[in-house]
């Protein structure tokens, strides 16, 4: 070997040995993840593009990247198919994946809770709807084709002995912006949704009609959860949407931010402190914000689904033992 050959064979070490270093010095979790959220205009778009900024915002060696998707089901499939490793799932459509209920069960973890989803229409306030039984053969919009919300108006409706595509006119939505259009326009007279400060509800609530929130009454409740015992009462505090004076009682399930067990103990864990020293300024930025907290992931989760990262900080802020 020639001096040239020896120079070239010393630099081609030296490049090696720095791309050795540089890449086991790094930190593991040192990454940016995307986040399934759902279509345009809906909650889970909303609550993931808030989430994404406040995790950001801290100093933490793992970010968030927000992406479209088509919803619920389809971030259960993505997650199934490694496409991503983190999204946000509506509770009914969590519960039957992590349970294998009517599908194939999937080996997912629980990073945090989102906001609970009490389940409710809406129609224009100027409207004559009062009940569900108003509502039937009437168009309505129950929703986009992947969206967790149309499992849960399914159990709903099936409590009461109803059918969305039997008992009403079922209109299906591409992107769940569209909803509460169609019913400012008087093309559906009602919108099924969900959630604390969901983005149709506040459309509709914000416009010049005005909204009116038709939940099921207590006799169906009641009637609803004798079939349906998964499905959880829950309440909309008075003052959520404008014009609502009072509680809003009705029923539904946590949403949930779902992880693969693939991702590494210390990524989840940098995640998961990073969501929880952003309570605070998750709560300013968004009203249902407020409810992804450790103590509200810790009373609605069970300790078997959570993520080994999330078990790890909880134990080091000694909040579990």
């Amino acid at each position: 070997m020639n001096k040239t050959d020896k120079q070239l064979a010393a630099v081609i070490i030296i490049h090696f040995l720095l791309l050795l270093h540089a890449v086991t010095s790094a930190s593991p979790s040192s990454q940016t993840i995307e986040l399934g959220t759902a279509t345009k205009g809906g909650g889970f778009e909303l609550f993931g593009k808030t989430l994404a900024t406040v995790v950001n915002s801290i100093k933490s060696p793992v970010k968030l990247k927000p992406i479209h998707t088509k919803g619920s089901k389809q971030n259960l499939n993505f997650l199934a198919q490694g496409k991503i490793v983190v999204g946000l799932v509506e509770g009914n459509a969590a519960r039957q994946a992590l349970e294998g209920i009517g599908r194939k069960k999937l080996d997912l973890k629980v990073l945090s809770v989102m906001y609970p989803n009490p389940g409710m229409f809406v129609v224009r306030a100027d409207s004559s709807y009062k009940t569900i039984e108003d509502l039937k053969g009437k168009p309505i919009a129950f929703g986009t084709k992947a969206s967790g919300l149309r499992i849960l108006v399914n159990d709903v409706l099936n409590g009461l002995g109803l059918k969305p595509d039997r008992d009403f006119q079922q209109i299906i939505l591409n992107k769940a912006s569209e909803g509460p259009k169609l019913v400012l326009e008087k093309k559906a007279e009602a919108l099924w949704g969900a959630g604390i400060g969901w983005p149709g509800f506040v459309k509709l609530a914000n416009s010049p009609v005005g909204a009116r929130f038709i939940p099921p009454t207590e006799t169906q409740i009641k009637k609803i959860l004798k079939k349906h015992p998964h499905l959880t009462r829950m309440t909309v505090p008075a003052g959520t949407y404008k014009g609502q004076d009072k509680d809003i009682d009705s029923i539904g399930l946590w949403s949930l931010i779902l992880i693969s067990p693939t991702v590494s103990e210390d990524t989840a864990y940098q995640l998961v402190k990073a969501i929880h020293q952003g309570e605070s300024m998750m709560a300013s930025k968004l009203k249902q914000g407020g409810f992804t907290t450790v103590k509200n992931t810790l009373n609605n989760v069970d300790m078997k689904l959570l993520h080994p990262g999330v078990i790890k900080y909880y134990r080091e802020q000694k909040l579990i033992q």
